[in-house]
């Protein structure tokens, strides 16, 4: 995610903040598998959770726009190196724990050439894992439910 300050958004305001969640596909011997992040100690929020490669929607800017951004600020990798797959219905996200509310605009992408990957500061490690393995493993809230809105 792009840095922000606690006072521009997803900090329990009447207002949702609104990010994006980018989900790259790869298929390994006819096996789906998504690309997560760990969130690292540097980011504002759910530090050490998995999350797809996310970021805040900037003003002027479509979601698919800054889906792009993302993936080519977290991972590396350019416009010409994913291919949209699907564009889902947003979701609204709310953390009443933490004071949060968030819309999600959650994208498949396909990645033909995986081993490209490199996470910038964002985030301490990347893996794939099947779609089912991902209920196991402690996530951003409702990343599954974003999931669901892209991957059939």
């Amino acid at each position: 995610m792009s840095a922000r300050t606690p006072s521009e958004g997803g900090t329990g305001q009447s207002q949702p903040t609104h990010v994006v969640t980018c989900f790259l596909l790869r298929r390994d011997r006819g096996k789906d598998e998504l690309l997560l992040v760990r969130r690292s100690q540097k980011v504002r929020t759910y530090r050490g959770a998995w999350a797809g490669v996310s970021g805040y929607l900037e003003p002027g800017v479509t979601p698919l726009q800054q889906a792009y951004t993302e993936i080519r600020e977290e991972v590396a990798l350019p416009f010409d190196a994913v291919q949209l797959l699907r564009e889902g219905e947003p979701l609204a996200v709310s953390d009443a724990a933490r004071s949060l509310s968030w819309v999600v605009h959650p994208f498949l992408f396909a990645l033909p050439q995986p081993d490209r990957i490199q996470t910038d500061w964002e985030a301490t490690e990347h893996q794939w894992v099947t779609p089912a393995e991902l209920a196991q493993l402690q996530t951003v809230p409702m990343l599954a439910d974003a999931l669901a809105r892209v991957y059939p």
